[in-house]
């Protein structure tokens, strides 16, 4: 470059020279500002165009975090139910040890006494008794007074004679 003005300068005076110099400044100026403007005016647009994008990609994460979510509370659930289930089966495992009675046993026993029931009254209607009329309620039965018997006085003790 140093060149090329050494061989223009050569060829214009010291005032074409000048004057050709602050045209090129000018041209040069003109230029950086029709850069920025330009940088301006595309920026708005490129600013509006990452925002959009910006607005995208978030609505995308948002759905993929909201689904992987979503499964993790599932699987947790799942994990959860098991280990409660297991908790459930460990208790009664241990009760059954001790022989504390399980719901299904009692369940089966209530259905038993519940047979019974109408085993009884079906008894109780044969013989001629008056049927229950829905309430079970029982009467009860009267006692002979217990007999005293005496009480032995005891025997004299005996004396050697």
């Amino acid at each position: 470059m140093g060149k090329k003005l050494k061989a223009l300068a050569g060829n214009f005076t010291d005032n074409q020279f000048a004057h050709t110099v602050k045209g090129s400044a000018q041209q040069i100026w003109l230029a950086g500002l029709g850069a920025f403007a330009k940088a301006q005016e595309e920026g708005g647009k490129v600013f509006d165009v990452l925002v959009n994008e910006g607005k995208t990609v978030q609505t995308r994460t948002r759905k993929m975090t909201d689904e992987k979510l979503a499964s993790v509370a599932g699987k947790a659930a799942g994990t959860w139910d098991r280990l409660e289930q297991a908790f459930e089966d460990r208790v009664a495992r241990s009760l059954g040890s001790l022989g504390v009675p399980s719901k299904k046993d009692l369940d089966k026993l209530s259905k038993r006494v519940e047979d019974l029931t109408v085993v009884v009254q079906s008894l109780k209607g044969a013989k001629g008794a008056p049927k229950a009329t829905g309430k079970t309620t029982t009467k009860p039965i009267a006692r002979k007074p217990a007999i005293k018997k005496p009480v032995a006085k005891p025997a004299a003790p005996k004396t050697a004679a």
